[in-house]
């Protein structure tokens, strides 16, 4: 399910889209790992900036805990200048 909101950004739910996404701007999964409860964390996107508070984990258990926590992922293609945007951010779906 992707849909464009009012303020230029999309959301989806969509697994390969969210990889592809993430792939196209170098970003890995990862999870901030102070959040780690052997289940559950906070879910990030890293794009490779220095960063210790991130742990990188695989695509598999990232969607596992982004389903697990009825997550949206809302993400913007390109910037008002046209320039690739890393915009992104984890919503609780309605």
């Amino acid at each position: 399910m992707t849909q464009i909101q009012t303020n230029g950004t999309k959301r989806t739910t969509d697994h390969d889209e969210i990889e592809r996404w993430a792939e196209e701007r170098q970003g890995t999964p990862a999870i901030v790992e102070s959040t780690w409860d052997g289940n559950t964390a906070v879910l990030r996107i890293d794009f490779g900036e220095p960063n210790e508070t991130l742990m990188e984990i695989g695509w598999d258990q990232f969607f596992q805990i982004f389903d697990e926590a009825d997550l949206e992922f809302h993400y913007q293609g390109y910037t008002a200048d046209g320039d690739i945007s890393r915009f992104h951010r984890f919503v609780e779906q309605e």
